[in-house]
C-alpha cells in the first residue's frame, strides 16, 4: 500500500482525540431491518420468493424440486445453506447476492438474482461508479495481490479516514462521507470481482468500488448511537489469533438489547465477554462451547463493555451483533423466545440480592407476595399434618372421579360430602347422612367429627 501526506497523520490524531476507542456504527447505515450480515447474504434466510427488483419478477422454484440442478434440498440435509421445501431465495454457492432457479425460458435461463432491500449488510454502503476522473473516494490507494475487504478496512482505517472501496479485486481506496454524497450508485451485481485475497469474497468490479464504513471489524469502539451493530476483530475475515479487542457501548436508554445475528467462535477459549460499564461487573460470557440465547438479550445496564480475546490457534467467522438502547428496563415487554437478564449468574460473577435503587414498591410488593405465599403453605401443611395424625392407621378417603359415584346415582348434584370410616378401610359418601339411600352402607361407618369432615370436604373440593 502507498503512504499518507503529514496531513493525514494530523487527521488520524484528531480523529483518535475526538472519538478515542474508534468511530461509532451504525451513522451511515441502520440495522434496524437488515436481514443479512454478509455482504453477498449468503446469511439470508428471509422469506422472498420471487425474482427481480422488489420480488416484481419471476417466482422461485421449490428447492426439494430442482433435483435436476447443481442445488436442492437433498444437497443440503443439514440445512447450512438454507435449503429446504421451500422457494425463498438464498445464495449456497457464495455468488454476489441471493438468487433462485426459476421455471427455464426459451432461451435457456433457469435462475435469477433476487433483489432483497431488507438483505443488506450493515456497514456495508453498496456498490458505486468510479469513473476515475475524479477517482469515486478522493483518498489515498493502493493494490495488493493478497487483498481482502479487511485488508482494505484497515488500511484506511489506519490513514484516519471515514468509508473503504475495494475496486477490481486488488485495488483499494480510502475516502470521507462527502464523497459518498456525490457517488454514482451501480447495480450489486457489478460488484462480482473475486478479492485476490479471499476466494470467499467480492472486492468490487470492473470500474465499480464497494464501499464499506472502516468500523466494520474494528478491534475497538465507542458506540454511542441509538442502535447499530459491532462486527468481530478483522470481519468479515477471520478472526486471528492472540485478539484481545473491546468496545464501548453507551447508546441512550436505561438498558440494552443485544441480538447475535453470527456468532462462531473456534473453541472455548475464545472468548466474549459482557460486563457493565459502571461497576465493572461480568454480566454474561459467550465462547465456541456456550454461544449465546437465540433471540434477544436484554440488559438492565445502560453502559456496557464488550470484551473479546482469542487465543494463539484462534482462526473463525467471528460474530455479528445487533444492539439498541431501551428507554425502559422493564418495557415494553421481552418478545417470546428472548433472553432476559440477569437469568443466572455466570461462573465467578459476585450475585447480590439487593432490591434495584429506585424501585422499593416493587421490592416491597415481592416481598410481601412471598411473605401472604409462605404462610398459606404452612398453615396447609399444619392442616394436612393434622389429618393425618387424627386418621392414622385409617385407610378412610374414596373419592370418586369425574364419572358417577361408585356408591350409586346421585339424586341431587348439589349435594355436599359427608365422610365415614371404619378400619381398616374407608369410604366418602355424596350424601348428607341419614339418607335412605345410604343408610344400608353406613351403618358399620362411625361418621368423623363435624370439624373434620369440614376440613376433608375442603381438601376435597381443592383436589
Amino acid at each position: 500500500m502507498g503512504t499518507r501526506a503529514p496531513q493525514g497523520l494530523l487527521l488520524l490524531l484528531l480523529l483518535r482525540l475526538l472519538l478515542p476507542r474508534g468511530a461509532s456504527a451504525g451513522n451511515l447505515h441502520s440495522p434496524g431491518l437488515s436481514e443479512c450480515f454478509q455482504v453477498n447474504g449468503a446469511d439470508y434466510r428471509g422469506h422472498q420468493n420471487r425474482t427481480g427488483p422488489r420480488g416484481a419478477g419471476r417466482p422461485c422454484l421449490y428447492w426439494d424440486q430442482t433435483q435436476q440442478h447443481s442445488y436442492s434440498s437433498a444437497s443440503d440435509p443439514h440445512g447450512r445453506w438454507g435449503l429446504g421445501a421451500h422457494n425463498f431465495c438464498r445464495n449456497p454457492d457464495g455468488d454476489v447476492q441471493p438468487w433462485c432457479y426459476v421455471a427455464e425460458t426459451e432461451e435457456g435461463i433457469y435462475w435469477r438474482y433476487c433483489d432483497i432491500p431488507t438483505c443488506h449488510m450493515p456497514g456495508y454502503l453498496g456498490c458505486f461508479v468510479d469513473s476515475g476522473a475524479p477517482p469515486a473516494l478522493s483518498g489515498p490507494s493502493g493494490t495488493s495481490t493478497k487483498l481482502t475487504v479487511q485488508v482494505c478496512l484497515r488500511f484506511c482505517r489506519m490513514k484516519g479516514y471515514q468509508l473503504a472501496g475495494v475496486e477490481a479485486g486488488y485495488a483499494c481506496f480510502c475516502g470521507s462521507e462527502s464523497d459518498l454524497a456525490r457517488g454514482r450508485p451501480a447495480p450489486a451485481t457489478d460488484c462480482d470481482q473475486i478479492c485476490f485475497g479471499h476466494p470467499g469474497q467480492l472486492c468490487g468490479g470492473d470500474g465499480r468500488l464497494g464501499i464499506y464504513e472502516v468500523s466494520v471489524g474494528s478491534c475497538q469502539g465507542n458506540w454511542t448511537a441509538p442502535q447499530g451493530v459491532i462486527y468481530s476483530p478483522d470481519f468479515p475475515d477471520e478472526y486471528g489469533p492472540d485478539r484481545n479487542c473491546s468496545w464501548a457501548l453507551g447508546p441512550p436508554g436505561a438498558a440494552l438489547e443485544l441480538t447475535f445475528r453470527l456468532f462462531e467462535l473456534a473453541d472455548p477459549r475464545d472468548q466474549l465477554e459482557l460486563r457493565d460499564a459502571a461497576s465493572g461487573s461480568l454480566l454474561r460470557a459467550f465462547d465456541g462451547a456456550r454461544p449465546p440465547p437465540p433471540g434477544p438479550l436484554r440488559l438492565r445496564s445502560a453502559a456496557l463493555l464488550l470484551t473479546f480475546r482469542s487465543d494463539a490457534r484462534g482462526h473463525a467467522q467471528g460474530f455479528a451483533l445487533t444492539y439498541r438502547g431501551l428507554q425502559d428496563a422493564d418495557d415494553p415487554a421481552p418478545p417470546k423466545g428472548s433472553a432476559q437478564t440477569p437469568a443466572e449468574p455466570p461462573d465467578g460473577a459476585n450475585v447480590s440480592c439487593s432490591p434495584r435503587p429506585g424501585a422499593p414498591e416493587a421490592a416491597m410488593g415481592a416481598q410481601v407476595f412471598l411473605t401472604v405465599t409462605t404462610v398459606s403453605v404452612l398453615l396447609l401443611l399444619l392442616l394436612l399434618l393434622s389429618l393425618l395424625r387424627l386418621l392414622r392407621g385409617r385407610s378412610c378417603l374414596l373419592a370418586p372421579g369425574k364419572g358417577p359415584s361408585a356408591l350409586g346415582p346421585s339424586r341431587d348434584p348439589a349435594r355436599s360430602w359427608a365422610v365415614w370410616y371404619r378400619r381398616p378401610r374407608g369410604v366418602a359418601l355424596p350424601c348428607p347422612p341419614g339418607d335412605p339411600q345410604d343408610e344400608s352402607l353406613t351403618a358399620s361407618y362411625r361418621p368423623l367429627s363435624a370439624s373434620s369432615q369440614s376440613s376433608l370436604r375442603s381438601l376435597i373440593s381443592a383436589l
